[in-house]
């Protein structure tokens, strides 16, 4: 597959971003090769096109897949896997935000919840270090719940919502001046 400039500007860079949110690059390009891809892809020709080695590819698909951002899909005559990568950007967002929030923010949820029961009886705690542990539960915990709250709403709805940050933030921060 030959890219134009545009898109191998669009896939490096998505590569850099995805290093910096914890994403292996490879990875992070991959994704958006597919995303980009107006045919599904088998991993020869995503090797060849990005210049990484078999193997990576491979790994990058695995990790891809598990994440559900990306599947198999076969060719009438062919019988090597191809892929193909979730096409609409308000299902790529949920499907990231849940496997981010099930990945690392429910251990650390757990891991606080247990941390709280735990500091009633810890003697070695001061009472300040417990109150802010409280907090950080807290914290956690609503954003959770402002999570669930969100997820099933429609996209068109969700937009709607986004759209109208600046001017909830604008009516709830008058609010606090009163």
């Amino acid at each position: 597959m030959d890219l134009g400039p545009t898109a191998q500007k669009y896939i490096l860079h998505w590569g850099e971003m995805g290093s910096r949110w914890g994403v292996n690059r490879t990875v992070a390009q991959i994704h958006a090769l597919l995303f980009l891809a107006d045919q599904p892809l088998h991993a020869e020709e995503i090797a060849e096109t990005l210049n990484v080695a078999r193997s990576n590819v491979s790994n990058s698909l695995k990790e891809l897949q598990s994440w559900g951002l990306v599947r198999i899909t076969h060719l009438a005559g062919d019988r090597r896997d191809h892929f193909v990568a979730l096409q609409d950007v308000w299902e790529i967002f949920r499907v990231i935000v849940e496997e981010r929030k099930r990945r690392e923010i429910d251990p650390t949820l757990t891991v606080l919840r247990d941390c709280a029961s735990e500091a009633s009886h810890d003697k070695t705690l001061s009472r300040a270090a417990v109150a802010r542990m409280d907090q950080a539960l807290d914290f956690v915990e609503m954003l959770t719940g402002t999570y669930e709250d969100y997820k099933h709403l429609p996209p068109a709805t969700l937009k709607r919502f986004l759209k109208m940050g600046g001017k909830v933030a604008r009516l709830l921060s008058s609010d606090d001046k009163v």
